[in-house]
């Protein structure tokens, strides 16, 4: 409804300007706080609401590539996700929201079905609209604003030996590590059962190496590839003898992850407007002296395994390309069908962004996706993938399909 301004304001606020404008003294607008992406929902609300009404609903069509190749991954990952529910173990995170393990299941194999044999806009979207329910991502703010980032699994150079160039260890498991049922950290358990916190990543990396002595699998020549590939959960390691090695992740500390690009934008090392995994590196390529600084302020310390296929998601079925999202799993139901409504940075990274809509799989989650208003898209392998993933910060809206009960 129009609201009528009194009329006194109306006189008033021109006399106000008019008078701020004589002054000399000049204002700062006031500044709007930050997003707060990661603020936690009350206890026991999911992150889903809904059904939406149709009128609601995105382009569904739009996340069907006409790449025959995208739409292939999409239905693997829906197999993958199916796998996944076929496990006894998958069963008692539902219901979820009243939305049942079976209806999951039907939801998947019916899209499946549908998606592989959709030809054009209106059948597609008159089969959702008969079939399925949409339920929208309630976001940081409670409306639906969800900050989308990239993940990938990169590809560095590492020898199963040190010597002067690979100097940077990954390290395996400690025996002593210990989690709870749903894999969450709890620290470390002593020989007379007390579980005390781990080391922080400082005190491993230069005061507690007894803990992890031994327990190395590779060494990298680089140490910010390191720490990238903590951060991204999986790599390829590229062998002297020309052989590939492919880890992925096996475990972390009970501390908490902090984001390493955010403690550079605070401290007015890297401008947010330019924040990419490329600026990073570039800087600390220029200030090395400043790893010792930066890297500490992430306590998370993450460990790895050796291990064929992949890479591998929290849900234990390997991710896809284009096709899996990584989620808070607390909030948001595991391995089911979703939809990516936001925008995609260019390859370049500055050259601007292109509209992004597609079909994903919710099969993983991360150290940094610890709430309703986030989200980590995984864009494949390799160089290319690793620097477009280093752009991705986007604004978006994030829905999830169900069949009709």
């Amino acid at each position: 409804m129009k609201t009528v301004r009194p009329l006194a304001l109306s006189l008033v606020v021109p006399v106000l300007a008019l008078a701020a404008g004589c002054s000399s003294e000049k204002r700062t607008p006031p500044r709007e706080p930050p997003k707060d992406y990661a603020r936690p929902l009350p206890p026991g609300m999911m992150a889903l609401e809904g059904p939406i009404p149709v009128w609601e609903w995105p382009d569904f069509y739009a996340g069907l590539d006409p790449d025959l190749g995208h739409r292939r991954r999409l239905l693997s990952a829906v197999d993958r996700s199916l796998e996944y529910m076929q496990a006894p173990s998958s069963q008692k995170y539902y219901p979820y929201k009243g939305i049942t393990h079976d209806r999951v299941v039907a939801s998947l194999a019916a899209f499946k079905d549908l998606a592989a044999k959709a030809r054009d806009r209106d059948s597609f979207q008159k089969a959702l609209e008969e079939r399925f329910e949409v339920y929208r991502s309630v976001g940081w703010n409670g409306e639906g604003e969800v900050l989308f980032t990239a993940y990938c699994e990169p590809i560095y150079e590492g020898s199963r030996t040190p010597d002067a160039r690979y100097r940077f260890p990954l390290y395996e498991k400690p025996a002593d590590l210990v989690k709870d049922p749903e894999g969450k950290p709890l620290g470390r358990q002593l020989e007379d059962g007390r579980i005390v916190p781990c080391p922080t990543r400082r005190e491993i990396e230069t005061g507690a190496q007894e803990w992890v002595k031994g327990l190395e699998l590779v060494w990298l020549a680089d140490r910010f590839d390191a720490y990238v590939v903590h951060v991204q959960g999986s790599a390829r390691i590229k062998l002297p003898d020309g052989k590939e090695m492919r880890i992925g992740y096996a475990g972390k500390t009970d501390r908490p992850y902090a984001s390493v690009g955010e403690a550079l934008i605070q401290d007015g090392k890297i401008d947010r407007n330019s924040l990419s995994l490329r600026g990073i590196r570039e800087y600390f390529r220029s200030h090395p002296e400043d790893l010792d600084i930066y890297l500490a302020r992430n306590e998370s310390f993450v460990f790895f395994m050796e291990r064929e296929g992949g890479p591998y998601g929290s849900l234990g079925v390997p991710v896809t390309q284009g096709a899996s999202l990584a989620t808070d799993k607390a909030v948001y139901p595991r391995a089911s069908l979703a939809f990516v409504d936001t925008t995609m940075p260019e390859q370049g990274g500055y050259e601007g962004s292109r509209p992004y809509k597609t079909f994903v799989l919710d099969q993983d989650t991360g150290g940094a996706i610890r709430s309703a208003g986030r989200a980590d898209i995984f864009l494949g392998t390799g160089p290319a993938a690793e620097n477009l993933a280093g752009y991705v910060r986007q604004e978006g809206k994030l829905y999830y399909l169900f069949l009709k009960e």
